[in-house]
């Protein structure tokens, strides 16, 4: 058994040897050790695949077409675009956001100041922010405004009506984290339970709030501390109940808030309808489950880096909840939109990713040929002037003679 392994052993290094000196002979000198270095790279393993422990060969379900899975957009920071951030609670949202305002090289940082939630994102050379999120410019749509409050109140908050015509070219790039519909579920019943309310949430579309008639409380009192998740999930009117789904839909199709416009079952389906198109046509989303593939389609998508590297953190609140199996299928059954929802965005965003990964290795394939045909033009005019130069020689001593 030793002696097959030191033949196999002896016969890989014997070929790694033999690659090294044909890549020699096609390739010599010093010029080459960057081309060697990006080969012996390219060889390694995904190290974004690692991090969030994905499988190595990602099988798609749905089909995209190229425009759809490429997204990268022609972010003008020092003009007048603006990017968008729609927060959905408990999905990473915080996490990312911060990201966005501290951890993004730019000619000019964020300023960001100890003991204030907000940062001073302006654009180099102006006194106008590029950016819309919590940490740049507060909940000035709301509490965790949705798309249906954002694309409204947005481009009013930014622009009077008459910078409004003076700026036709302005251009709004939204942007999300999605989550597993179960944890993310679980991780907003931890919140509540310790206080959280989100009564500054306004909810408006259409042009108003919804009534109490419309959209009633599952508590009385001033929040719903201590609740179980029992009592959490009897609520039929909670708004975590599919939370992802009607914050990223049009609720104006369905009404808003008012459930007698039309059957619920066709409600459900043109909300979650909704909520796939708009997501698809976001200029980016990421997910809370895939954090370095988060960070890698953003830095594609608008041409952006991030300085430190994005953390996978697999032990969250929500991971700490065991419930049973029978507890998780009401979860999934309560959240049976999201759960419709993730299933699509997973898939839409593994194939973008696929899709972005393989377009940076034909460049980078395509720049090491063209670096290739240089070195050999190089070479091969190095050596047509050492032969000029020895005909030369060798005629002048011929003359000399």
């Amino acid at each position: 058994m030793d002696d097959k392994s030191n033949k196999l052993l002896l016969a890989l290094v014997m070929l790694f040897l033999f690659a090294v000196i044909v890549l020699q002979y096609v390739c010599p000198g010093s010029e080459c050790q960057l081309l060697r270095l990006h080969a012996f790279a390219s060889s390694h393993a995904d190290p974004y695949r690692a991090e969030d422990e994905s499988p190595p060969r990602f099988v798609a379900r749905l089909n995209f077409t190229d425009a759809e899975l490429l997204r990268k957009v022609d972010f003008n920071i020092k003009g007048d675009d603006l990017i968008v951030f729609l927060h959905i609670q408990k999905t990473g949202g915080t996490t990312f956001g911060r990201h966005l305002v501290r951890n993004i090289q730019l000619e000019q940082p964020c300023e960001c100041k100890a003991g204030q939630k907000k940062c001073t994102c302006h654009r180099p050379g102006k006194r106008e922010t590029w950016l819309f999120s919590r940490f740049s410019t507060g909940w000035s749509c709301g509490l965790h405004a949705d798309w249906t409050e954002l694309t409204n109140c947005v481009p009013s908050i930014v622009d009077s009506k008459k910078e409004a015509k003076l700026r036709p070219s302005r251009n709004f790039y939204y942007i999300t984290i999605l989550r597993d519909p179960v944890s993310r579920y679980l991780s907003e019943w931890r919140h509540v339970q310790r206080g959280a309310t989100w009564k500054a949430s306004l909810h408006v579309c259409d042009g108003r709030s919804p009534t109490i008639e419309e959209l009633p409380s599952c508590y009385t009192g001033d929040d719903w501390s201590g609740c179980s998740l029992k009592e959490f999930m009897d609520c039929p009117y909670n708004l975590a109940n599919n939370r992802q789904v009607r914050m990223l839909s049009d609720l104006s199709l369905v009404g808003c808030y008012n459930l007698s416009v039309m059957p619920e079952e066709q409600r459900n389906k043109v909300l979650l309808d909704s909520a796939k198109e708009n997501l698809k046509c976001m200029a980016f989303f990421g997910l809370t489950e895939f954090q370095r593939k988060t960070q890698y389609l953003f830095e594609k998508t608008f041409n952006m880096n991030f300085i430190s590297p994005f953390t996978q953190y697999n032990n969250t609140r929500a991971s700490s909840v065991e419930i049973d199996q029978q507890t998780q299928k009401r979860i999934e059954a309560l959240n049976f939109l999201d759960m419709e929802l993730y299933e699509y965005a997973k898939d839409l965003f593994l194939q973008r990713y696929q899709f972005t990964r393989q377009k940076d290795h034909q460049e980078a394939r395509r720049k090491r040929q063209e670096q290739r045909k240089i070195l050999k033009t190089r070479h091969a005019h190095k050596h047509d002037q050492t032969d000029n130069a020895t005909t030369d020689y060798v005629e002048d001593i011929e003359k000399w003679r």
